[in-house]
C-alpha cells in the first residue's frame, strides 16, 4: 500500500508540513511537531491555537512516517550497496578503522565535514534536507510524541535510507534518552529510575537492566542512548536528583558501568553523561534563575578525582560517547571548559570518542554571539552539537569561523575523525539499515522484560521503619488503600516517561501501559487472602491503613524545590488530605513515599508504624505489593541520605544514613 504514494507528493506534504508545524522547546507545557504524527493530548490551553496545526501533521505524518523511502530516492536496499561502493572508494572494507576514516575524510569537504558534527532535532529535521546535507546524527527530545515501535522503526529507517542517499553517504547516528526504559515508545518496559535502581544496589540485576533496554531500543532501530546519568548528588533539592544512582561514588561508578555494558554487550552505545559535576552544583548558583539545575560546582582537585571515578570506568568499558555537563565547574561553563573537556577527558583519560553537547546548552555559555559561543565550545572540545533547531545556521556559522581562523581546520578534522570511527566501531557503515542486527525480542513490553523490571522494584524497595511488626501485611487482614499515589501509574513513573517531564493518568487512562500499586496489591491480595477496601466509609472496619503519597512527576529545574514538601508545590494533589485522614483513623499505618528524592518526613513520622521508601518504581507496580505482602523480602538501602530539614542537607543531621534500610 505505502509504495504506492508518489515521492513527489510525500515531499510536497513534508513542505507543507514546515510551513505549518510549531517548535517545541524542552518544557512539559509545550509539543510542536515537524515530522511527528501526535500521538498525545494537547493542553487545553493551546488547543484553540494549535488544533488546526495539528490536523495538519496528522494528515502529512501518517504518509511519511509511513514511507521507509521518505523524499531519499533510495530504497533501503540500494541504501546498504551505497555503503559498500562508498567503502571500496574510500578504502579497503577490511582495512584498519584509522584508515578506513582517514581515506573518507579525503573525499570530505569543509562543509560535508562540519554536517556531520551537526545533530537535529526530528521534529525540524526531514528526510530530504538529510538527503542534501548528510547530517551526522538525529535525535528526538524528550517532549517527542509517543508512538508504537513500528512506527518509530519506519522513522528512523527513513532518516538512515536519507543519509544514504546523499551525493557522499555516511550512516547517521540516530540517539534519544532512554532514561529508564525506551519510554517515548508505547507500551515500552518502564524500570525504576537511578534513585531506585541505586537503593537496590545489585549489579548483575542493573546489567540485565541495561540489556533489556538495548533491546527494546533496537526493536525501533535507535543504537545510541542518552545514558547513563553519572551524577553523584549533593544535594536532593536538585530537580535531577533520581537520576542520580546515589551520594556515593562508588556505588554510581558500579552501577553506571553494569548498566552501560549491559547496553554495549546487546549492540547499543551508552552516553557517560554530564561530564562533569552535575550532581555537585551549589543551591543559589542555578543557570538563569533556576534554583540548582545547571549551576556551579565548587570542586577541589580531590573532588574532582572522585566524581570521575565513573567515566573512567565506562570509558574502560568501552564506551565512546560522553555528554558534557549543563553546569560549571569553579565558575566556567563545561560547555566552554578546554581543560577539563581537552586536556582531562581526552588527554589524561585518553578518551578516543567523542563528546556531544546537550539540549542548545552551547547557547548558554559565554560569548558576544552565537557563533563567538560556537567557536568557544568546539575549541575546548564539543565535537557534536545538539542544537536542535538550529542546526542549520550553526553549521553556517562554524564553517565562517574555520575561514576566519577562528576554528582551526585541524580541530573540525579531530571532531570529525572521532565521529566517523564511532561510526565504524559501531558497524553502521556495514549495515546501515541493521539488517543483520541480532534480537531477543521483536516487539517491546515482553513480559520477560516486564518481571525483570518488578524484580528491580522489589529490590529498590526501603523499609525504614516498622514499628509493630507492621509489614508485611497479615494474611486474612482488611487493608484500606488511600493517597493520590495509590493507584497512578505516572506518579509510579516521574519524568521522562513519555514526555520529558512525564505526566499523571488522566481519565482513568494511565500514561503507558503499566500496574499500578493499588492493581498489584488487588492481585496479590487474592493469591494472599487480603480484603483490599478504597471506600473511606469502610475504612474504620480496616486492620491496616496504606498510605500512598508523594511528589508529581517533573524533569531537570522544574524539579528544583526549596522545601522538599510533601504537601508543597511538587507534593501531590490529595497528600495532605490522605496524611490527615490516615492519622484521623488511628489504624496502624504503613506510609509509602513514591518520590523522587527522600521528601521530609519529620513531622509525619511519629503517626505512621511503618514507612517504605519506595522512589519512582515504574510501571510494574507489583513489585511493590509483592514486598508488603511478604512475597518478596525487603533487601533495599538507602542511596542517599535522608535528611530531617532542609538546614541540615550536606551535614550529619538526617533521619536515616545513606545505605540504611529494615528488613522486615
Amino acid at each position: 500500500m505505502y509504495s504506492s504514494i508518489k515521492e513527489t507528493e510525500i515531499c510536497l506534504l513534508q513542505e507543507i508540513m514546515e510551513t505549518k508545524c510549531f517548535r517545541q522547546k524542552e518544557d512539559s507545557n509545550s509539543i510542536s511537531q515537524c515530522g511527528f504524527l501526535p500521538a498525545v493530548s494537547i493542553e487545553n490551553t493551546m488547543g484553540a491555537l494549535i488544533g488546526m496545526k495539528k490536523v495538519l501533521c496528522l494528515a502529512c505524518s501518517c504518509l511519511i512516517l509511513l514511507s521507509s523511502v521518505g523524499c531519499s530516492g533510495k530504497s533501503a536496499s540500494q541504501a546498504s550497496s551505497t555503503v559498500s561502493a562508498v567503502q571500496a572508494a574510500a578504502g579497503q572494507k577490511n582495512a584498519p578503522t584509522a584508515e578506513k576514516v582517514a581515506a573518507l575524510m579525503k573525499k570530505m569537504t569543509l562543509k560535508q565535514k562540519i554536517a556531520q558534527m551537526m545533530q537535529g532535532a526530528g521534529y525540524c529535521l526531514n528526510y530530504d534536507a538529510e538527503k542534501q546535507n548528510c547530517y551526522g546524527s538525529v535525535l528526538n527530545g524528550g517532549n517527542s510524541p509517543s508512538h508504537d515501535a513500528a512506527t518509530w522503526r519506519s522513522f528512523v529507517d527513513g532518516y538512515q535510507t536519507a543519509a544514504m542517499g546523499s551525493a557522499l553517504p555516511i550512516p547517521c547516528l540516530y540517539g534519544l534518552d532512554a532514561i529508564h526504559g525506551h519510554n517515548n515508545v508505547q507500551d515500552a518496559v518502564i524500570f525504576p529510575h537511578n534513585i531506585g535502581v541505586g537503593a537496590a544496589n545489585d549489579e548483575q540485576l542493573t546489567y540485565k537492566m541495561g540489556a533489556a533496554v538495548a533491546e527494546e531500543m533496537k526493536v525501533t532501530g535507535v543504537l545510541w542512548n542518552f545514558g547513563p546519568c553519572l551524577a553523584v548528588d549533593s544535594d536532593p533539592r536538585w530537580g535531577r536528583v533520581y537520576e542520580s544512582y546515589s551520594t556515593d561514588p562508588d556505588l554510581v561508578t558500579k552501577l553506571g558501568a553494569a548498566f552501560a555494558k549491559g547496553q554495549l554487550d546487546h549492540g547499543v552505545m551508552p552516553t557517560a553523561k554530564h561530564y562533569i559535576g552535575d550532581g555537585s552544583v551549589a543551591f543559589g548558583t542555578g543557570e538563569e534563575g533556576k534554583l540548582i539545575d545547571r549551576g556551579d560546582a565548587k570542586l577541589t582537585d580531590a573532588q574532582l578525582e572522585e566524581l570521575l571515578k565513573p567515566y573512567r570506568a565506562l570509558l574502560n568499558e568501552g564506551v565512546k560517547v560522553v555528554m558534557a555537563s549543563h553546569s560549571s565547574v569553579n565558575g566556567t561553563k563545561m560547555h566552554a571548559n578546554k581543560q577539563l573537556l581537552t586536556d582531562k577527558l581526552k588527554g589524561e583519560l585518553k578518551f578516543d570518542g567523542f563528546v556531544v553537547s546537550d539540549w542548545e546548552s552551547i547557547e548558554h555559555i559565554p560569548g558576544k554571539d552565537l557563533g563567538d559561543k560556537l567557536a568557544s565550545a568546539v575549541n575546548a572540545g564539543i565535537d557534536m552539537l545538539m542544537q536542535p533547531e538550529n542546526f542549520e545556521e550553526c553549521a553556517g556559522l562554524l564553517e565562517k569561523a574555520v575561514g576566519s581562523g577562528t576554528i582551526p581546520q585541524s580541530r573540525i578534522d579531530d571532531a570529525v575523525r572521532r565521529i566517523l570511527t564511532v561510526k565504524y566501531e559501531m558497524g553502521l557503515f556495514d549495515d546501515p539499515m541493521e539488517k543483520n542486527v541480532k534480537h531477543e525480542v521483536t516487539q517491546v513490553g515482553s513480559q520477560g522484560y516486564r518481571d525483570l523490571a518488578r524484580q528491580v522494584v522489589q529490590e529498590s524497595q526501603v523499609l525504614v521503619k516498622n514499628d509493630g511488626k507492621t509489614l508485611p501485611l497479615k494474611k486474612g487482614s482488611t487493608i484500606f488503600v488511600t493517597g493520590p499515589a495509590a493507584n497512578d501509574v505516572g506518579a509510579q513513573c516521574g519524568g521522562w516517561t513519555v514526555q520529558w517531564a512525564g505526566g499523571l493518568d488522566r481519565n482513568g487512562q494511565h500514561v503507558t501501559k503499566g500496574t499500578t500499586i493499588l492493581e498489584g496489591l488487588e492481585a496479590a491480595a487474592r493469591e494472599y487472602g487480603l480484603n483490599v477496601v478504597t471506600d473511606e466509609a469502610q475504612a474504620s472496619k480496616a486492620d491496616a491503613t496504606l498510605l500512598c503519597v508523594g511528589e508529581k512527576p517533573y524533569s531537570e529545574w522544574e524539579g528544583d524545590t526549596k522545601d522538599m514538601s510533601l504537601t508543597g508545590s511538587l507534593g501531590l494533589d490529595g497528600n495532605e488530605e490522605a496524611i490527615a485522614l490516615a492519622k484521623k483513623l488511628k489504624k496502624p499505618t504503613v506510609a509509602l513515599i513514591v518520590a523522587g528524592r527522600e521528601v521530609l518526613i519529620q513531622n509525619y513520622l511519629k503517626d505512621w508504624d511503618s514507612v517504605v521508601m519506595s522512589y519512582l518504581p515504574g510501571s510494574e507496580g507489583e513489585g511493590v505489593a509483592d514486598v508488603l505482602t511478604g512475597k518478596a523480602k525487603f533487601t533495599g538501602r538507602l542511596s542517599m541520605p535522608w535528611y530531617k530539614t532542609v538546614q541540615g542537607i550536606g551535614t550529619n543531621d538526617v533521619l536515616f544514613k545513606q545505605g540504611f534500610g529494615l528488613s522486615d
